[in-house]
């Protein structure tokens, strides 16, 4: 009996080992809410369907710009496609490079994610306009007893150029105006909650996902509603490795 369990034992070991060398990896350039919210919740059918996923969390726009320099087969994006596009110009002339788009990238759509405007919770404001919203971010307002808060100043954060939810709100809230010089630009999505959350008079737009997981001393307000779609992109129709990841996460 003993022999037998011994013999099984063996069998499951050398039946792991033999379909850990038969995964393939997919290398995904791109956003972290598209990750978080679509991709991460789906790595073990990823993994039980024979791919690892080894993830670069460097923002939609840096994303497109690994893609279309054929770094990786996949990017990872916070918006449509012609915004994804967008934020990879931006990224790329960040970087001092000089991209030509390809006519034929491809969206696969894999989700969606509700952002939400917060402030740091000792804000007694409870809701914000889209109107006193975009007054903010543009430094028409600048105090927070303009919108019936506390005398405090306002300090906006926001992701850096090149990342999808900053160019997001900028698009749905502010009607492509220019942001308040002044404004704290971070790095990621996930920045926006620990800044926010170390500065009294901090407001910014988060990811659903991010508060979810640490809201730290940040919290949400009523707002108008900002729902972007999460997607993959890639030049071409996908194949291989890529085709297989976009079918599961499409599901």
């Amino acid at each position: 009996m003993e022999a037998m369990k011994f013999s099984l034992a063996v069998v499951f070991a050398a039946l792991v080992t033999q379909s850990a060398a038969w995964a393939e990896t997919l290398e995904i350039s791109g956003g972290t809410t598209p990750y978080k919210a679509s991709i991460e919740p789906k790595l073990d059918a990823l993994k039980q369907a024979g791919v690892e996923i080894k993830f670069n969390g460097v923002g939609t726009g840096n994303g497109m710009v690994a893609l279309i320099e054929g770094k990786v087969p996949v990017a990872a994006v916070g918006d449509v496609l012609n915004e994804a596009i967008e934020a990879g110009k931006d990224a790329a002339q960040n970087q001092k490079k000089d991209i030509k788009i390809p006519g034929n990238l491809v969206f696969h759509p894999i989700g969606k994610d509700e952002m939400q405007v917060i402030v740091h919770k000792s804000n007694p404001v409870k809701a914000l306009s889209k109107a006193q919203l975009k007054d903010i971010a543009t430094g028409k307002v600048t105090n927070w007893k303009e919108v019936g808060g506390p005398d405090l100043p306002i300090k906006f954060i926001v992701t850096k150029p090149g990342l999808a939810p900053g160019l997001f709100f900028q698009k749905v809230i502010m009607d492509g105006a220019d942001y308040v010089k002044g404004a704290t630009e971070v790095q990621s999505p996930k920045e926006v909650i620990t800044w926010v959350s170390r500065t009294p008079g901090g407001i910014g737009g988060a990811a659903t996902v991010h508060m979810a997981a640490d809201p730290g001393d940040s919290k949400a307000i009523k707002a108008p509603a900002l729902s972007r779609p999460l997607g993959l992109v890639t030049i071409g129709e996908p194949t291989g490795a890529a085709k297989k990841v976009i079918d599961i996460l499409k599901k």
